[in-house]
């Protein structure tokens, strides 16, 4: 459970509905922008502020990011397909020179890992130079989806701290609306009241397509979906 400022907060999957957002959580859009051969967040539009709110989960709300009722006139199926077991299970080990790295294969294709040095997997292989060891950590600590995880030779986790907050994705370069990027380990109750594994960061799906809902699993970009559309 996430609290601060004394507030409890949570997100709740509905059943076949949105995620209904409690807490206070401060909601943002952001930008995913390529600046040479990597990538970088920039602030977009600015989203009403509420203690709570609901985010659509179908895709085909006409006021986005919020939910508007649409997947009930569509009857939604969001099933919820994805494992509930731990990172830790699910991860693969790479090892590096100085670090290693834990891939859990879960992408919202955001593309952080790819930088003007080599991929994140490139990179610890080399992770003896400074330069490279530095940006390996950057990039994987950028990876929306949390698929990617540094640790070092003694297994502990090298992950940036995240304040508490919702961030909507936009992805121009790709010409789609992107994830719905949670960071800061807000908690995520399933639909059935079981409790997904607290994580620093995660992308839930938006589109309403993931084969891995309710987590993103780069959908969008096969379907080429863009709120603005709707």
């Amino acid at each position: 459970m996430t609290i601060s400022d004394g507030k409890i907060k949570k997100i709740k999957i509905i059943k076949n509905g949105p995620y209904l957002v409690t807490g206070g959580i401060t909601i943002k859009e952001m930008i995913i922008k390529p600046v040479g051969k990597h990538y970088e967040y920039e602030e977009g539009e600015e989203l009403p502020q509420s203690e709570s709110y609901a985010i659509c989960r179908c895709g085909n709300t006409k006021t986005p990011p919020f939910c508007d009722g649409s997947h009930r006139d569509i009857e939604f199926d969001g099933e919820e397909t994805a494992t509930n077991n731990k990172y830790e299970e699910r991860a693969e080990i790479f090892e590096g020179k100085t670090i290693d790295l834990m891939d859990d294969h879960r992408c919202a294709l955001a593309r952080f890992c790819h930088t003007e040095r080599g991929s994140t997997w490139q990179l610890i292989k080399k992770s003896q130079d400074e330069e490279d060891r530095k940006t390996a950590i950057k990039s994987a600590n950028e990876c929306p989806s949390g698929r990617l995880t540094i640790i070092d030779k003694n297994g502990e986790k090298i992950e940036k701290e995240y304040e508490t907050s919702i961030e909507i994705l936009q992805d121009p370069e790709k010409n789609v609306s992107s994830a719905v990027y949670v960071k800061g380990g807000i908690e995520l109750e399933s639909a059935d009241g079981s409790i997904y594994e607290v994580q620093n960061r995660y992308t839930l799906c938006r589109c309403g397509k993931s084969r891995n809902k309710p987590f993103c699993d780069g959908t969008h970009i096969r379907s080429a979906y863009k709120d603005d559309e709707k």
